[in-house]
Order: structure tokens, then C-alpha cells, then sequence
């Protein structure tokens, strides 16, 4: 018989997303193994994935998922539920990219930009989620895709973050202004500006491919 998950409710049940939280807190608080599978299973895919957003290399975004867990394991009995357990590990997964993107500025970036050539860090930038609905979903080939990414890198971190949140993550305006502590106006100026700033990006990377795709060329 295949072994029972911490959360199951039984067939005749609808999952409660809060009460669900809630006995995975429980379980964790006690140190249950399972609860730390159950917790790794469904964050770990999603907290990556943000990190991967606002950073620049997956080494880092590795190291920010480490960093997170050990931080919820280590905290989660200061968790006391006036926010999802989803926002609240988004919530450390933001500071953490802030920490490692201050990190990177003050230590790492005279060296990465002498020694090694931009487009290795980038490999990244491939990896688009599935399933979301955003202005992602308008590129249907890798040459978009990695248009798309270059322009979202350019924009502001600020608003990045916002916009990474909204139309990748997924997350509500009310999740996101926990997530950054904000007010609600302020996220939603955030996501207008930043969807506002990747259009000008993309206006102009377009433009530019048109204008060299147009140009004459040179005899040889």
C-alpha cells in the first residue's frame, strides 16, 4: 500500500490551502522528515525559480535556494501564519537575492566583467516556466525567448522583481506586497512601470534587429 503523505485529506475532502500550511508548519516545528520532503517538494522548483530571475547566474540562484531552506528550517517556529507559508518563503527568497545581489556588486564585479566574456552568464536565461500567463507567452521560439530575457535583465531590479512576481511567480498583489513590503499601490505602480519598461526594451531591440536586417551590405 503506498505510504500516506503528512497532507493528505482523504478522498472526500477539498484541500484547504491554509490548513495544509498549517500541518506542514506543525510537522516541521516537530522535526517530521517527511514534512521537510513535503516542504523541499513543493518550494524547492518555485523558490529556485524566482531566484533565478533576479539574479544573474544559477550558481547564485543554487546558493540563494540553500540559503532559503536553511532559513525556513531554521525559523519556521517563528512563523506564526498572518501570511501564507508560500509568501513568507518568497519573502526570504527576495532578501536573499538582495543580499547575494549587494554581494556580487561590492566583490564580483570588477572580476566578472575583466576575465570573462558576458555571454557565458546567460546560459540562464533559457529557462522560461511553463504555464504562466504574462507577456512571456508572446515569444514561441529560443531567439524570442532569449530576447525577452535580455530585455527583462535591462529594466530596473526594482521592477523586475515585481514584474518577475506577477507574471512568472504568479503571486497576487496582496502576496506581493508582503512578499516586499509594500502597499499595494506601490506594487501595482511597480508592475505597471516595469511591464512598461520591458515593452520600450523590446520596441528597441526590435528595432535595432530591423535596422541591421535592413542595412546594406559591404562588398568584400
Amino acid at each position: 500500500m503506498a505510504a500516506t503523505s503528512i497532507l493528505d485529506l482523504g478522498p472526500e475532502r477539498t484541500p484547504d490551502p491554509e490548513a495544509e500550511d498549517l500541518r506542514l508548519v506543525e510537522a516541521l516545528r516537530v522535526g517530521s522528515e517527511r514534512a521537510y520532503e513535503d516542504l523541499l517538494g513543493r518550494f524547492q522548483q518555485p523558490v529556485y525559480t524566482l531566484a533565478l530571475r533576479l539574479l544573474e547566474d544559477p550558481s547564485e540562484a543554487c546558493d540563494v535556494v540553500q540559503e532559503v531552506f536553511l532559513k525556513v528550517f531554521r525559523n519556521i517556529g517563528s512563523f506564526r501564519g498572518q501570511s501564507s507559508l508560500k509568501t513568507w518563503i518568497y519573502r526570504i527568497t527576495v532578501n536573499e537575492a538582495h543580499n547575494a545581489r549587494r554581494w556580487f556588486f561590492r566583490h564580483r564585479r570588477r572580476e566578472v566583467e575583466l576575465d570573462t566574456d558576458p555571454e557565458e552568464n546567460r546560459s540562464w536565461k533559457e529557462i522560461i516556466p511553463d504555464g504562466s500567463r504574462s507577456p512571456f507567452d508572446v515569444a514561441f521560439d529560443r531567439e524570442q525567448h532569449v530576447m525577452i530575457e535580455a530585455a527583462l535583465e535591462r529594466i530596473n531590479p526594482i521592477f523586475r522583481e515585481a514584474v518577475v512576481l506577477r507574471d512568472i511567480t504568479d503571486l497576487s498583489y496582496e502576496e506581493i506586497a508582503e512578499v516586499l513590503g509594500v502597499s499595494l499601490g506601490t506594487v501595482k505602480s511597480r508592475i505597471l512601470r516595469g511591464r512598461d519598461a520591458l515593452r520600450q526594451e523590446l520596441a528597441g531591440s526590435l528595432d535595432a534587429r530591423h535596422s541591421l536586417r535592413l542595412a546594406p551590405r559591404t562588398a568584400e
